[in-house]
């Protein structure tokens, strides 16, 4: 079945091109997108839906959350509100109480965020381990993370559990975790900041990961200067993720690992996204990261929701735009270039092929797949201009209609 969906007020593309078009129109043919143009020059398909001088754009790419968990950190919000500082201690509360939940609770509690998400326009997510740190839990996590998200992102490297010696445990996250996890994560990730991972047991997990053929993520530079983004840029780490507190070497060097990519062609080398989190910022009571800055230095860009319970406990991405264009300065389009196309970069989902069955996620193109949010609005601008109400209308994910 082909679908056309037209009279589309304002039709963001966020493709290569990065095209707006006005009184435009789509068509969807299966799971991809098949044609895209002016409303008046559309083809034929088998059905038809009329946007209403609706706007239409991609759906969300959410790169970075946490979605395999059990148990509630109201009391750590209320006291951080209070004025105490934020540490990464509160993992181990979530630990304890994801470990005691069954598999079928901990499924169903992932598959309802899922849904929440997707209700506001997210179509592709990513999701972490990193709440069962040892060996059985962190494999079970990863088991259930495959099963509800699209990409999965190994995180034994959250946190040291209480009692542990950090050396050994770090050895264990390099050896029998990730021996166990191996098989349901194309991702890993490690928390390199004072209180987590020190810069050594980061690299040494970075390495082991490496080696074992998984794709690399950081999590850097939250809570201050570190080496994050330095140890991110020297791995080839696909995304570093926070990035609140940068040096200008900081920022420097992740813009030279973009100076071989051609933006206008998407050809040449990927370098490493600079992912920030601004719904956590705020919760956190952290400067925001400095997205202008990132940006006007050439750094390509994502925004992601960092869904977790105890620091971002939303999946709104709505939100977190909307937030990067009133707080980071950043413009509406660049904000929705960075919550679509940009985290399709960070997964290096902003290509596909036919052969291998993947297709591209994150911008609207000819053959890419057919993930599109619509807006019960004329145009994007509005989810800025009207912060906080629910402007998601229907959402197509590979071109079934979910809402």
């Amino acid at each position: 079945m082909s679908t056309l969906i037209t009279n589309i007020a304002e039709l963001m593309t966020q493709d290569l091109e990065q095209r707006v078009l006005r009184d435009a129109a789509v068509v969807i043919d299966g799971e991809r997108i098949a044609w895209i143009g002016a409303a008046g020059s559309a083809p034929a398909a088998d059905d038809a839906v009329d946007a209403g001088g609706r706007a239409v754009l991609p759906g969300w790419v959410d790169s970075h959350t946490h979605l395999v968990f059990a148990g509630d950190r109201t009391a750590e919000f209320e006291a951080r509100m209070a004025g105490e500082s934020y540490s990464a201690g509160g993992i181990a509360v979530t630990m304890d109480a994801t470990r005691r939940t069954s598999d079928f609770d901990l499924t169903r509690l992932a598959i309802g965020r899922v849904a929440e998400a997707l209700s506001q326009g997210t179509t592709y997510i990513e999701t972490k381990t990193g709440y069962g740190l040892d060996a059985e839990h962190e494999a079970r996590s990863a088991r259930i993370a495959s099963t509800i998200a699209d990409e999965v992102t190994y995180l034994g490297a959250h946190l040291v559990p209480a009692g542990s010696d950090a050396d050994a445990y770090t050895e264990e996250v390099c050896g029998p975790m990730l021996d166990a996890v191996r098989p349901y994560a194309s991702w890993a990730d490690v928390f390199c900041e004072e209180g987590a991972f020190s810069e050594a047991q980061s690299r040494r997990v970075l390495q082991a990961c490496r080696d074992a053929g998984l794709g690399l993520r950081v999590h850097g530079n939250q809570l201050g200067e570190g080496p994050g983004v330095r140890l991110a840029v020297e791995f080839g780490a696909a995304s570093v993720d926070h990035v609140n507190y940068l040096s200008d070497g900081d920022v420097a060097a992740l813009a030279g690992t973009w100076s071989g990519w051609d933006p206008a062609a998407g050809t040449g080398t990927r370098g490493t996204v600079a992912t920030c989190l601004p719904a956590c910022d705020l919760s956190t009571r952290q400067p925001l990261a400095p997205g202008r800055r990132l940006l006007d230095a050439g750094v390509q860009l994502a925004l992601a929701s960092n869904c977790n319970p105890g620091t971002s406990n939303t999946s709104s991405m709505a939100f977190c735009v909307a937030t990067a264009v009133l707080q980071m300065r950043l413009s509406v389009h660049e904000a929705v270039r960075a919550a679509t196309y940009g985290g399709a970069l960070a997964l290096h989902r902003d290509t596909g092929h036919d052969d291998d069955g993947e297709r591209a996620v994150g911008s609207l193109a000819v053959g890419h797949r057919a993930d599109l949010h619509m807006l019960n609005a004329p145009s994007a601008t509005h989810l800025a201009y009207r912060p906080g109400m629910p402007l998601t209308y229907a959402v197509w994910r590979a071109g079934v209609r979910e809402r």
